[in-house]
C-alpha cells in the first residue's frame, strides 16, 4: 500500500465517512476492521461496494475508512457517498456514470424533530368529541 491517497468525505443522515483510497488490492477497511466483520450483513457490503463495482476499479483500490454517528444504513451509505467522491479524486472521467446512478448525490433526508402538543414530529394525540 503506497502512501498517496485519494480523498472523499460522505454524508449520510447523522452518520460521516471520512474515506481514503490507496492504490492496493481491494482490501476495505472500516474503522480499523474488516468490511465483513463491521458491516456483517451482506446487503451493507453490496451498498459499500457499488461505487466500485460500476466503475470496474474493486481490485485497484484499498480503501480505509473513519465513519462515526448515525446507524448502520446511514454509516454504509455515508461510505458510499465518500467512496464515490474519492473516485472523483482519483478520475475525472468517472463522473457520468457515478452521478447517473445517484452515488454523487447527498442524500439530504433526516429525521424530523418531534414537535410539541403532538406526540411525534407530525402525528397528534388523538382528538375525543366526547
Amino acid at each position: 500500500m503506497s502512501n498517496e491517497f485519494h480523498y472523499g468525505t460522505g454524508r449520510r443522515k447523522n452518520a460521516t465517512a471520512r474515506t481514503r483510497l490507496y492504490g492496493g488490492s481491494g482490501q476495505i477497511q472500516v474503522n480499523g476492521r474488516a468490511i465483513d466483520v463491521y458491516f456483517p450483513r451482506k446487503t451493507l457490503q453490496m451498498i459499500v461496494r457499488q461505487p466500485l463495482v460500476l466503475s470496474r476499479l474493486l481490485d485497484k483500490f484499498d480503501v480505509r475508512v473513519n465513519v462515526q454517528g448515525g446507524g448502520v444504513t446511514g454509516q454504509a451509505e455515508a461510505v458510499r457517498h465518500g467512496i464515490a467522491r474519492a473516485l472523483l479524486q482519483a478520475d475525472e472521467n468517472l463522473r457520468p456514470q457515478l452521478k447517473k446512478a445517484g452515488f454523487l448525490t447527498r442524500d439530504a433526508r433526516k429525521k424530523e424533530r418531534k414537535k410539541y402538543g403532538q406526540r411525534a414530529a407530525r402525528a397528534r394525540y388523538q382528538y375525543s368529541k366526547r
